[in-house]
């Protein structure tokens, strides 16, 4: 596109939010290959959005506010000193959209066409980087989403989720409580089967077995595990984990429709609760333990009552003696032990 190549070395600065409870922060927004780049001063990139998706919230007015089609909770605002870049986006947008196939014939065709482009490109394309690709473009919206279908397929095996109302802002407070500062929020899902002890699945939903909930006299326990499981997704986003099982087909439906096919999703499912649990490097946990304020000893006696095994794991634990804080109050941790009506 012209236009794209036109606009590929402006820059501007703008304030940046990824979620409404963020605090928006200074940023370098610029033209990439047919995404909008937003990168921190440091010329580190901290978002990706795809030109097609970008939309305006407030037409004609200043600062302009744009944010990814699909989540508004993730802002860019830009003063009216960035006009040019702002007059940019706005023609992009607008040249996209006049080249957005109808309805019909003419749209078949094309879509005829561009499949078979992609599918010819692609034999000079690792199925490596279309993965990689996809996963920078996906929005939070779209693997919530996806996070949401393939819960459908692991209740098939767990069951409904615990929900006893008044133990529901308790869970809410351990998530909080576990999850780095700079972490999107994080949806924690108490189950009473099929799950040994945590599974992260796509959109940040983090399943929890109700054991170590009610097995355990103190929260550090399954704190510990919680933190364990964030340090693994860390390792390997959940979403990468189901497309790299899922072959380079599953790749190429999410860049070209923005859906994995439900008999993909609950292939993936049967499969995802019988994993065997993937060892986090020591210093990735202590890290894990030491910035969430949390004690990794309880975790350590947890995986071996003997401690024999977690003996490096106990030995270093950042807070031998009491965490900064506690991980839930008394009363929170009582409400929560019964949420699945116990």
């Amino acid at each position: 596109m012209t236009a794209l190549q036109q606009y590929q070395r402006i820059e501007a600065t703008g304030l940046w939010r990824a979620t409404p409870q963020d605090q928006r922060r200074e940023v370098i927004v610029s033209i990439g290959d047919a995404t909008l780049v937003i990168s921190d001063l440091q010329d580190r990139a901290l978002a990706h959005w795809s030109l097609p998706a970008v939309a305006r919230a407030n037409p004609g007015e200043h600062p302009a506010i744009f944010y990814p089609d699909g989540d508004p909770g993730e802002t860019l605002e830009l003063t009216e000193a960035e006009a040019q870049m702002i007059g940019a986006i706005e023609k992009l947008r607008s040249a996209i959209e006049r080249r957005r196939p109808r309805p019909g014939r003419l749209r078949a065709v094309i879509l005829a066409a561009s499949a078979a482009s992609v599918l010819a490109l692609g034999v000079f394309w690792l199925p490596g980087a279309m993965q990689e690709h996809a996963l920078s473009v996906v929005p939070l919206v779209k693997r919530v989403e996806i996070g949401q279908q393939l819960m459908t397929h692991v209740q098939r095996v767990t069951g409904q989720p615990c929900s006893d109302a008044q133990a529901l802002p308790a869970l809410a407070r351990l998530a909080d409580r576990v999850r780095a500062p700079q972490d999107r929020p994080l949806r924690l899902t108490v189950v009473r089967a099929g799950v040994n002890s945590t599974v992260f699945l796509p959109g940040r939903i983090l399943l929890i077995s109700s054991t170590l909930i009610e097995d355990y006299e103190e929260p550090d326990v399954a704190a510990g595990f919680l933190i364990a499981e964030l340090q693994r997704a860390r390792m390997e986003d959940p979403l990468e984990r189901l497309l790299h099982e899922s072959g380079w087909m599953s790749s190429f439906r999410l860049l070209t429709t923005g859906t994995l096919p439900d008999k993909t999703l609950r292939a993936y499912a049967e499969t995802l609760l019988t994993r065997p649990t993937q060892p986090v490097p020591l210093a990735d946990l202590l890290e894990g333990f030491r910035a969430a304020g949390v004690r990794a000893s309880p975790y350590a006696y947890a995986l071996d009552v003997s401690g024999e095994q977690t003996l490096p794991l106990i030995e270093a634990d950042p807070y031998p003696q009491a965490a900064p804080s506690p991980v839930l109050s008394d009363s929170d941790w009582v409400r929560l032990q019964g949420i699945c009506g116990g």
